[in-house]
Order: C-alpha cells, then structure tokens, then sequence
C-alpha cells in the first residue's frame, strides 16, 4: 500500500468549523483563505464517502454566557463574539453537502475532542485514522489534531483543504503538527485501499 493509503472502514474525515463565519464573506471572523478551500474539503469528503469513509463535521458553537465570569479562557474576548448557538454564523456553510449518515459535533473551545462525544463516537466505529481539514490551521485544526493524536489517532492533516488567516499560520501549524503528533500530506496524496 501506498504510504498515504487509508482503510475506508478505519477512516474519517474531520471536517473542521468550515461555518459562515470563518467562510463566508459576512462573517464575523470571515478568512478569505478559509473560504478559498471551501471546494478542496467539498471534494475530499466526496471522494472519502465514495470510498465508504465515515464523515465527521465539526461546529464551533458558543452559548451567549459561556465566556461570563470566565477566569481566563475567554474567546470573546480574544476574538469577540462569534457563532453564537442559534445564529446564521454557527451553520456549516451551504456547499457542504451534510448527509443523515455524517456525524457532526458541537464543541465550544479549539478542540473538537474536548467535552464532546467525537472519541466515543470514532471508537464505537472502529475508526484509527483521521483526515483533518476545514479551518483555522494554526487553531481549531491544530488543537483538534493534537487532540486526537494523544488519544492514538493517527492525525492527518489534509494541507491544500485547510484554511488560515495568514500563510505563515498554515505553515507554522502543518510544520508543528507534522513534527510533534501527526503527520501531512495532499488531497493528491490520499489513496483509499
């Protein structure tokens, strides 16, 4: 097998917070490179759900008074308020193509593996090996990659269908994450066997 084949039946794609608003021009946090792979990641599901690949879709979603009376962590104030639970710019954007068999999580800090059933779900289903892609690089992808990898996922993160507000973001955290836990490679690269 290819150094980058992956078994479909131990496979998902991680499909990180590609939501309105990182992805779209109206949003709040809106990344034009975030918006820039909105087909890469489109394209990378299609092809792994071809395969008979699980698909896994994760939403950034913030509750009004999470942040209150916070002692540090504070995403409001880091980055002001953003995909607020119920608003138009916590939906994943319209050209994913979500289907009843995906899985989609809603986390509320970088990490998608962080008080969220996503590693209960995975290993329910047998799943080893994570395709990570969506937005942003150097954030909630690289925290949810590191996440899995100490959790013995094999984390692989997906370089040309991830987003970031600058290229020196993406590359710092591909590096770091190719490095440290995981490893990189292109939508070329993948090869289902």
């Amino acid at each position: 097998m290819p150094t980058d084949a992956f078994d479909p039946e131990r496979t998902a794609v991680v499909v990180v917070d590609m939501q309105n608003g990182f992805c779209h021009p109206d949003g709040s946090l809106h990344a034009p490179a975030s918006e820039a792979v909105i087909d890469d990641v489109t394209d990378l599901v299609q092809e792994a759900r071809d395969a008979g690949a699980r698909v896994v879709y994760t939403r950034d979603v913030h509750p009004p008074e999470q942040f209150e009376g916070a002692h540090y962590y504070d995403e409001f104030d880091r980055w002001g308020e953003h995909v607020v639970e119920g608003s138009w710019e916590a939906e994943l954007v319209g050209e994913l193509d979500v289907r009843e068999s995906d899985h989609v999580v809603e986390k509320h800090t970088y990490d998608a593996f962080y008080e969220t059933e996503l590693d209960g779900w995975l290993s329910a289903r047998g799943v080893d090996d994570l395709l990570v892609c969506g937005t942003l690089a150097n954030v909630c992808v690289l925290h949810t990659a590191g996440s899995a990898g100490l959790r013995d996922y094999r984390p692989v993160l997906v370089e040309d269908a991830i987003g970031a507000i600058e290229d020196e973001h993406k590359e710092y955290a591909l590096e770091h994450a190719d490095w440290l836990f995981g490893e990189v490679t292109t939508r070329a690269e993948v090869v289902f066997e």
